[in-house]
């Protein structure tokens, strides 16, 4: 019971979309209108304000770190075991891909994701984090670098805590859905369309 009802807390809270919110704050145009279309700190730096594409990454890494913390800080107080863990790991990265706040239309979840990994374990995040570093380092494609990201992060997680674990799967499903958002991307970077970091773009009006 305690597992759903956290699970639903969840992915209200993934649903709150930053990059909407914090474009609204600033004055700036919906990140859905523009660019990638994409509510995301990616897009948001499309529109030439990089404080608000910092703030969009703050919070929306911080939304993911936050719903999985507060699953793990009371949940067992009520029951919440490692499924429900799990659960509220899957639910909040959904909330943010598919929210209910803005019309089920989010973002890819990069940022999101991250702040899962780094709730679960530190060094989880701070691993995978590391990777797309290392991979938007040598290569300058963000996309490339969240994809890389993804695949190794349930490699990590097997590797701190075992392949038995049922919040792997959640990584696992986790993972699968960030690659299938990023299915545009795929084909841009085969297709060699795809726009490198540092790619100077056309400001939102």
């Amino acid at each position: 019971m305690y597992n759903i009802l956290f699970a639903i807390a969840a992915y209200l809270i993934g649903s709150l979309s930053f990059a909407v919110l914090v474009s609204k704050l600033f004055g700036l145009s919906d990140p859905r209108t523009y660019g990638s279309k994409n509510p995301g700190a990616t897009n948001v730096l499309r529109s030439g304000n990089k404080k608000a594409a910092a703030l969009t990454l703050v919070g929306d890494g911080f939304k993911g770190w936050l719903a999985v913390w507060l699953a793990q800080k009371f949940g067992p107080h009520y029951g919440v075991d490692d499924t429900g863990i799990a659960l509220v790991t899957l639910a909040v990265f959904l909330g943010h891909l598919w929210p209910v706040f803005f019309r089920f239309v989010g973002g890819k979840g990069v940022a999101t994701a991250l702040g899962i990994l780094l709730a679960l374990d530190p060094w989880l995040g701070l691993a995978t984090l590391a990777t797309w570093l290392a991979v938007a380092f040598a290569f300058r494609y963000s996309s490339l670098a969240a994809l890389v990201a993804a695949l190794f992060a349930p490699f990590y997680y097997g590797l701190l805590f075992g392949t038995t674990d049922g919040i792997l799967l959640a990584v696992v499903a986790m993972a699968a859905l960030l690659i299938y958002r990023h299915r545009k991307n795929i084909g841009n970077l085969l297709a060699g369309k795809e726009s490198r970091i540092g790619d100077k773009k056309k400001a939102a009006k």
